[in-house]
């Protein structure tokens, strides 16, 4: 796993950097609305295309985010387990997060590879064949899937996977 860690980081912090890239398209897109609005410009689908940017934004942050430690998570009921109980009650969250994970990895490529063959177009007046917009969704939760199975097998090897979590010595991972 040492040797896939620099290659996991550099593609969460890639996802991470696709999350912000579309923050700024929602941004751009609801300024030209905006703008548009003001000065009929008479430009379609920019709603859609801030939806869709703004999807692509959720989705692509959610392996950083896990990483970071940042998502909502079950500490509140961990911390109050027994120490005996903790490990195993975060092993099991922590399989349960990656099998619903691989379940949402899965099904969002099947959507794009339906909305890819039927030729499924967004039904507002811009037409986007929706396959775009939902591939930034899949990538996203095949990263999200990727994060779990990277934290199972932290948690497996006893080395901490949160960035900023210490691990079984003390230590964290950004030390």
């Amino acid at each position: 796993m040492d040797t896939l860690r620099p290659w996991l980081d550099r593609c969460y912090a890639l996802l991470m950097a696709g999350s912000a890239a579309a923050m700024v398209a929602a941004f751009a897109a609801v300024i030209l609305g905006v703008a548009d609005r003001q000065f009929a410009w008479g430009l379609r689908g920019l709603d859609a295309y801030a939806g869709y940017a703004i999807a692509a934004a959720l989705f692509l942050a959610l392996p950083r985010t896990l990483q970071r430690g940042e998502h909502l998570r079950v500490t509140l009921l961990l911390h109050r387990l027994p120490a005996r109980w903790r490990a195993r009650v975060e092993g099991l969250c922590l399989a349960a997060g990656l099998g619903v994970s691989f379940g949402l990895a899965f099904f969002t490529l099947r959507l794009v590879w339906v909305s890819w063959v039927t030729h499924d177009v967004s039904p507002g007046s811009d037409a986007t064949p929706l396959w775009l917009p939902q591939v930034t969704m899949a990538l996203g939760c095949v990263g999200l899937a990727l994060a779990f199975a990277d934290a199972c097998a932290c948690r497996l090897a006893g080395r901490p996977f949160h960035t900023d979590a210490p691990g079984p010595s003390g230590q964290t991972r950004s030390e």
